[in-house]
């Protein structure tokens, strides 16, 4: 299961500690977030001990929705050592999420 970014933990979690973190924007409503869904929660598996894999629910955690400026969901961003290095917006495929993660660890 993918890890539950919010906005209390958000700043301890993916910018304050080292190494990649994998951070999905998604919503409920929101049917391309359901498509991306089942893949986060794979990845988050695989790169367990790797990397953190999660998703940030925008209508619980507007804030951090707001810095980002994460207008279209999903939004996927690869953060690393606290600095945003990587985006996606929109359905992606496991095999370039993959290839996104394998750049950044």
């Amino acid at each position: 299961m993918a890890f539950e970014f919010t906005d209390t933990n958000f700043q301890e979690t993916a910018l304050d500690s080292a190494g990649l973190k994998v951070v999905d924007f998604w919503a409920e409503w929101c049917g391309p977030c359901k498509l991306v869904s089942p893949v986060i929660d794979a990845l988050s598996s695989e790169y367990e001990g790797k990397a953190v894999i999660g998703k940030v629910n925008v209508d619980h955690n507007p804030e951090t929705s707001m810095k980002y400026g994460v207008r279209s969901i999903p939004t996927i961003l690869f953060i690393k050592d606290g600095e945003v290095v990587d985006k996606h917006v929109g359905v992606a495929t496991k095999a370039s999420l993959e290839q996104k993660i394998a750049a950044h660890i």
